[in-house]
Order: C-alpha cells, then sequence, then structure tokens
C-alpha cells in the first residue's frame, strides 16, 4: 500500500530525535507526511520543526507539521508510532525523572520495596500502566473511528502490560518495538567475537527479560561455548546478576541489564537501609534513571502532581532551552537503523507497506509462538512481516522455570490493564499481590492508597464516582 500520513504520538518525545531520521531516509516513504501529536504544543512544534530541518537534507519528499488536535493527527493515518511517558503535561525530558514516577519509586521505598528502573514490574510499573492505559484507548477509539485499518507501533513502557490492555479492549492492530533482545545478542556476539549480524538466535520470553534457547553461527551450535565463556569471565558492572542466574539456570538471560533483570526477583524486597545498599551497583543505575534522592513525606504523597498546573514560565524557559540544544545537536544518518542492532523503525513500517517478508524483532501476542505459554500472552520474538502487519514466528517451548516466571508476569499484565480500565482498586491491589514484589496485604493497601493518590490527576477511573 502507498503509506500517505503516518502519525507520531507523543511527538513531544526525545524518542522522535532518533526515530524521525530514520523515517526520512526511507525511499519507499518518500513523500509520506508525519503529523506529530502531543498535548504540549510548543514541545511538539519544536520536534516537527527539527524533522522539517532534516527532511530538507534528506530530499525524500517528507511533509511533516504538529498538532494537538487528536482527531486531525490520526484522521487517514496508515501507521502511528507511540511513545507517551504517563506523565501528563509535566515538563520533564522523560517520565523516570517526574513527579509521578519519582513517588512511584519513593512511596514503595517507605514500604520496603527498593525499586530501580520501575517501568515494567511491580508498584511502579503498574503505577505507569494505569496512568497511560487509559490515553492509549482514548487514541484507539479515535482511530477506530478515524483509519481503522492503520498499524500502530508502540514504544513506550510498561510495553506488554500496554500491548495486552490495547489488543484486549480495542482493534486496532498494535506492535511493540523495544531493543533489549538486540542488546543481548550484540552482547552475546561480543563474547563469541562474532558479528551480531552472523549469529541465528532463538529465545523465549517478554519484553525485557528472555532467555536463549539457540545460539548458531553458520551453522555451528555455539551455545556451550557462550555459557563456557560468560562462567569463565568476569561479569563486567550492571550484569553481574544476570550472568549468575544464567548459570544457575543453564541458559543465557538475552538482555544482560541486571536493573531490569531484578525487578522480575523478589529481591527488592529484601534490600534494608535504603535503596543506597542496593546490591551489584544498582544504586548507581536508580539515579541515573532520574531518582530524586529527597524523601517524599506522606503529605506530599497525598497530593495530585503538578500536571493539572502550568510549570512557570522560568521553568518552561530552561526546560526548552536544553529541550531545543539536544535536538539542534541531531543530524541526519548515513544510513538506516535494522532490526539486528537496533529497532529498525523505518525499514519495518516500508515492509509492512510494500508486503515484503522480512524478519524483525517485535512485541506481539504470544498465538501458539511459544507452544507452552498462553495465547494471549503478549511475548517479544522474531515476526515475518506482510502487508496486513507481523506474525510471529515459532521460537519453541520456555523451559520450565521460565514458564513459571512467566505465567505469573502474563496473570500481572491481565490484572493491571483490566484494573486501569475499569477503575477498580481490588483489581491493582491483585496485581501488587501476585507480583514478585508482593509484601503483606494491609501495607500493601495502604500503600497502593499513597501510590493512587499521588497520580489521582491522571487516575480519573479511580476517583470519579458520578
Amino acid at each position: 500500500m502507498a503509506v500517505k500520513k503516518i502519525v507520531c504520538l507523543g511527538g513531544g518525545s526525545l524518542y522522535f530525535r532518533r526515530a524521525i531520521p530514520d523515517l526520512l531516509l526511507s525511499e519507499d516513504l518518500a513523500g509520506s507526511e508525519v503529523v506529530l501529536y502531543d498535548i504540549d504544543g510548543e514541545k511538539v512544534e519544536s520536534m516537527a520543526a527539527m524533522g522539517r530541518r532534516l527532511a530538507e537534507l534528506a530530499d525524500t519528499g517528507f511533509k511533516i507539521r504538529s498538532t494537538i488536535d487528536l482527531a486531525d493527527a490520526v484522521d487517514g493515518a496508515d501507521f502511528a508510532i507511540s511513545s507517551i511517558g504517563g506523565s501528563g503535561a509535566e515538563i520533564t525530558r522523560n517520565v523516570y525523572s517526574s513527579y509521578f514516577h519519582n513517588a512511584d519509586i519513593r512511596i514503595p521505598e517507605k514500604y520496603g520495596i527498593c525499586q530501580v528502573i520501575g517501568d515494567t514490574c511491580g508498584p511502579a510499573g503498574m503505577m505507569m500502566a494505569l496512568r497511560s492505559i487509559p490515553a492509549y484507548l482514548n487514541i484507539c477509539r479515535e482511530m477506530e473511528k478515524r483509519c481503522p485499518k492503520i498499524i500502530m507501533l508502540n514504544h513506550s513502557n510498561p510495553m506488554a502490560t500496554l500491548l495486552r490492555a490495547m489488543h484486549k479492549y480495542t482493534d486496532v492492530n498494535v506492535i511493540g518495538i523495544c531493543h533489549g533482545v538486540q542488546a543481548g545478542i550484540a552482547y552475546a556476539a561480543e563474547i563469541l567475537g562474532v558479528p551480531p549480524e552472523e549469529l541465528d538466535c532463538m529465545w523465549v520470553g517478554t519484553n525485557h527479560y528472555f532467555w536463549f534457547t539457540r545460539v548458531l553461527h553458520k551453522g555451528d551450535d555455539l551455545y556451550p561455548e557462550l555459557m563456557r565463556r560468560v562462567a569463565e569471565r568476569q561479569a563486567p558492572k550492571g550484569r553481574v546478576l544476570s550472568a549468575k542466574l544464567s548459570q544457575i539456570y543453564g541458559y543465557h538471560i538475552v538482555y544482560p541489564s541486571d536493573d531490569h533483570i531484578v525487578e522480575f526477583y523478589p529481591f527488592l524486597t529484601q534490600v534494608h537501609g535504603g535503596p543506597e545498599n542496593l546490591p551489584y551497583s544498582m544504586f548507581e543505575s536508580l539515579k541515573a534513571h532520574g531518582y530524586d534522592t529527597g524523601k517524599l513525606s506522606e503529605a506530599e504523597s497525598r497530593v495530585a502532581g503538578p500536571s493539572t498546573e502550568p510549570a512557570p514560565p522560568e521553568v518552561r524557559a530552561e526546560f526548552f532551552k536544553g529541550y531545543q540544544a539536544l535536538l539542534d545537536e541531531i543530524q541526519l544518518p548515513e544510513a538506516q537503523d535494522n532490526s539486528i542492532t537496533g529497532e529498525g523503525i523505518g525499514r519495518l513500517i516500508s515492509a509492512i507497506a510494500n508486503g515484503r517478508r522480512e524478519i524483525y524483532i517485535v512485541n506481539v501476542a504470544n498465538q501458539g509462538a511459544i507452544a507452552n505459554l498462553p495465547a494471549t500472552a503478549e511475548v517479544e520474538l522474531e515476526g515475518v512481516t506482510d502487508s496486513g502487519g507481523v506474525r510471529a514466528i515459532q521460537m519453541g517451548e520456555a523451559p520450565l522455570t521460565l514458564k513459571g516466571i512467566l505465567e505469573k508476569r502474563f496473570v500481572w499484565h491481565e490484572l493491571v490493564a483490566d484494573a486501569a480500565v475499569k477503575g477498580e482498586r481490588n483489581l491493582a491491589l491483585q496485581a501488587l499481590l501476585i507480583d514478585e514484589m508482593a509484601i503483606l496485604p494491609e501495607k500493601a493497601e495502604a500503600m497502593l492508597e499513597e501510590l493512587l493518590h499521588a497520580s489521582k490527576d491522571l487516575l480519573p477511573q479511580f476517583f470519579d464516582t458520578a
């Protein structure tokens, strides 16, 4: 199909400083209109201006504009790319440094849960989903009316939970894109001393947590050699936990980032003395993800965040000074991204638009691709493109221990998605109690109330009784 319109949702997100230049290099998509939509008009227009500057250099005929009107943005669109962080209109570079996410991290601290990233699992991952899902479903409803055949590529977290909500409650064709598997393949290739594009890998898992089940190089099975080298070498900083667990399981954990891996386990409820005592140097990662070392008082935690009031002019001015400087640094890349070492967003859209059968790493509903996991489970695997989107490729069965870890996580996805849609506290509480970071029910209930009140501005489904 001829692509006429691509809409970027959350178009002011700094993710688009990478995605837009990649799109602009696509000859197959030349002449398309790219519409950037955001609830902050000044921010999204700055991103659109960057896009127009680069489009002129690319000379591929792309037309780029911004809008704060959702209906205008999606009307007649062929593809959408989303990067919506769930922090409302707050002036911040990313969701991790927002008031809301800091509350998601600091309130559970008081109850003995020391999270690190908090965008996939745990109380913080749940809160991010509760705030984001209503916005996503609202966008999907508009798409169902104005562009029912659209294919949406989601980049936001918590990836699997957002996908489950959209797949369950809308008819929009949604595919998740991330780069965790690509990072894991590159790491394995580095250990083995071969180019990543020469490895033929199979893995099983969900976003941010997967195990290799096969590693081939030009037909030779290098999995035993990979495991041997991992066992013999000193694991680099930030990958110690994943190396240790890989040895225990006998399967190499694909995405070696300890700060993501740890959140799939109960270890974070066992940290004594506060987050400064996180194992494996993870406190550094926590700070790198915008952690505010100031303590959140009970009074502060029970008031709504700052999204309902405009930031003071001097705060906005300082933000946009830094934001514009980041955009001014962006240059047109020499070549398009690919799906082996990156997300390959431009190539993926082009392959679908032209009905080419190519392989990409995607997040989709399982539908039998991993035979011993539920059909509705949101998994990250290889898929083949065609004009209808992406179809998952068979990846074999999940090893028993991984199956147990994942099935619990899929139930959590379901509970969080339902809680976000229905505004039911008890479903959110059930999600907290089935999560690996579970605490005593009385404490979980009190923590939930604090978390909900801290995000009250963005959670009307939990507070509107009319």
